[in-house]
C-alpha cells in the first residue's frame, strides 16, 4: 500500500517586526491594532483628544509595541504621530496610495490590523518627514504662501472695483500695487478726486507720461465701489502685515538652524541679478541660505533665494535620506512612470501631485526656457522635439539633480552656457550618424570647405 503523502501547512510572510501596531486614524477616533500574541483584546478604539491619545500610546508601550505604522490621512495624523513620538515610539506613516485595504468588507477595525500585519511583515515604506526644526520652518513658509495667496485676492477685487468706475489704472501701469499705483489708490480711499493731483502722484519711474495717467483717472465715482475698493484696501494691507510677521519668524527659524553652521570660508558669489523680488522675504535670505547650505544654490538658473529657501523649508538640509538623484526626483514625481506587463511599457506618465515643491521647479523651469543659458537651450531643444509639456518636466528633473547634488555633495554650479550644450548635441548627432553609416558599410567624411 502507497504511503500517503503529507501536506505541508501553508506558511505565511515572514515576520519582520513582532512587535509593530497599526492605526487607522480618524476625524473622531483612532482604531489602534497590535499583533494577537501580544495582548488578549489585540483592537482598541480611542478618541481623537489629547487625554485619549496619551491613553493609547501608554497602551500601545504596555502591551511592548515598538513601532507603529498610520496613514497619512488629511491632517488628523499629526497629534497622534506627536504624542506617540514624546512616548518614545517609532512612528512612521505609510502613503494611503500604498497601504491597500483588506479585501472584501471595509471597516476601521481591518484597515488597523491590515496596517499592522503590513508593517510587521516589513511591507510599508515610511513616507518623509522632516525633522521638527524644519517642519517649523516649512510651517511659516505654507502660512506665508497662503496670506500671499488670500492678499492677490484682493487685489484683484481692487482692480474689479476701479473698473466699475472707470478708472483704467490698470492700463496705464505695469502694476496697481507698485509705488505709483498704490499712492493713487490710498488718495481715492481717502477722498481725493481730482485727475490732476492724483496723476501727479506719479513716480518717476513709471513709463506713461503724466497727461495719459490724468485721462485713465478720470471716473464715475459711485459709493458703493468706493466702499468695496476701501475694504479690499484694507484687507490688502493686513494680509501684507501677516506677511511681515511670517517673515520675522522665518528669519528667526533660518537664524536657529545656523546657529552651528559655520559661515563658508569662499565669499559669497556675486548675485545673478541685482533687482530684488517683490515676493522675496524682508531679510538678506541669500546670505542665510548660503551659509545653510554651504553653496550658493542661487547659481542654478531658475533657483532665486526665495525659491531656494522653499526648497530647504520642504526637504530639509539632509537630502542623504534619497539615495540617489533618481530617488530624489522620483519622490518629487519628476520622473517618468514605470507600469510594465508581460514585458510591454503600459504608460511612462509621471504621477500626478499637488507637492508645492513639485509646482515650484516646474514654475522654475518654465522662467528658465526663456533664458540664454544651458538649461534654456535644454528646454528648448526639448519643447521643439516632444513638447511644452514634457520640456517643463524635464528641466524641472534636471533643475531638481542639481539641487541634490549641490546639496548633498556640495557641488558648485557653473553655467556652461547656451553654446556649450548646443556643441554637445551637434557632436552626439554626428557621432549617432557615423554609427549608423558603419552599419550600412559607409563613411562619413566632413565637407571640404570652398577656398
Amino acid at each position: 500500500m502507497p504511503k500517503e503523502r503529507t501536506r505541508s501547512k501553508p506558511t505565511g510572510l515572514p515576520i519582520i517586526h513582532p512587535y509593530a501596531a497599526g492605526i487607522d486614524i480618524g476625524s473622531r477616533f483612532h482604531v489602534a491594532a497590535v499583533s494577537p500574541d501580544l495582548c488578549d483584546e489585540p483592537v482598541q478604539t480611542f478618541q481623537a483628544f489629547t487625554a485619549d491619545l496619551e491613553r493609547m500610546a501608554d497602551w500601545l508601550i504596555a502591551t511592548g509595541t515598538k513601532t507603529v505604522v498610520m496613514e497619512s490621512t488629511g491632517v488628523y495624523w499629526v497629534a497622534a504621530f506627536e504624542v506617540l513620538e514624546s512616548h518614545g515610539l517609532e512612528v512612521i506613516f505609510a502613503n494611503a496610495r500604498e497601504a491597500r485595504a483588506v479585501p472584501g468588507r471595509k471597516s476601521d477595525v481591518n484597515d488597523a490590523q491590515w496596517l499592522q500585519r503590513l508593517h510587521a511583515c516589513c511591507l510599508l515604506r515610511a513616507s518623509f518627514r522632516p525633522d521638527r526644526d524644519i517642519a517649523e520652518l516649512r510651517a511659516y513658509l505654507r502660512a506665508r504662501e497662503k496670506h500671499t495667496d488670500y492678499a492677490a485676492a484682493h487685489i484683484q477685487h481692487m482692480q474689479k472695483a476701479l473698473t466699475y468706475m472707470n478708472i483704467q489704472l490698470h492700463h496705464v501701469i505695469a502694476t496697481i500695487t507698485g509705488v505709483t499705483g498704490m499712492r493713487i489708490i490710498r488718495a481715492i480711499v481717502a477722498g481725493e478726486r481730482d485727475p490732476d493731483k492724483l496723476a501727479a502722484m506719479r513716480d518717476v519711474r513709471c513709463k506713461e507720461g503724466i497727461e495719459t495717467i490724468r485721462g485713465a483717472l478720470v471716473g464715475n465715482y459711485q459709493p458703493e465701489h468706493l466702499f468695496a475698493l476701501r475694504q479690499s484696501l484694507a484687507l490688502y494691507d493686513f494680509y501684507q502685515q501677516c506677511i511681515d510677521e511670517c517673515d520675522a519668524e522665518i528669519e528667526k527659524a533660518v537664524a536657529g538652524l545656523n546657529i552651528e553652521r559655520p559661515m563658508p570660508d569662499a565669499p559669497l558669489p556675486k548675485a545673478k541679478h541685482r533687482s530684488k523680488m517683490p515676493s522675496d522675504p524682508n531679510f538678506n535670505v541669500r546670505l542665510a541660505m548660503y551659509q545653510l547650505a554651504g553653496t550658493d544654490l542661487t547659481q542654478i538658473h531658475g533657483v532665486g533665494p526665495f525659491l531656494a529657501l522653499r526648497l530647504i523649508g520642504e526637504c530639509g538640509t539632509d537630502l542623504s535620506r534619497w539615495r540617489t538623484a533618481k530617488h530624489f526626483t522620483s519622490w518629487l514625481t519628476l520622473s517618468p512612470g514605470c507600469k510594465i506587463s508581460g514585458g510591454k511599457v503600459l504608460s511612462a506618465h509621471t504621477r500626478k501631485t499637488s507637492s508645492r515643491l513639485t509646482v515650484a521647479l516646474r514654475l522654475a523651469a518654465v522662467t528658465v526656457g526663456r533664458s540664454n543659458t544651458a538649461l534654456g537651450a535644454f528646454y528648448r531643444r526639448l519643447a521643439g522635439r516632444i513638447g511644452n509639456a514634457k520640456a517643463v518636466t524635464a528641466t524641472a528633473r534636471k533643475i531638481a539633480v542639481l539641487f541634490y547634488n549641490a546639496m548633498r555633495y556640495g557641488m558648485d554650479y557653473r553655467d556652461p552656457g547656451a553654446d556649450h550644450y548646443e556643441q554637445q548635441y551637434r557632436e552626439r548627432v554626428i557621432k549617432q550618424l557615423h554609427r549608423r553609416a558603419a552599419q550600412f558599410g559607409y563613411s562619413l567624411q566632413p565637407e571640404e570647405s570652398p577656398i
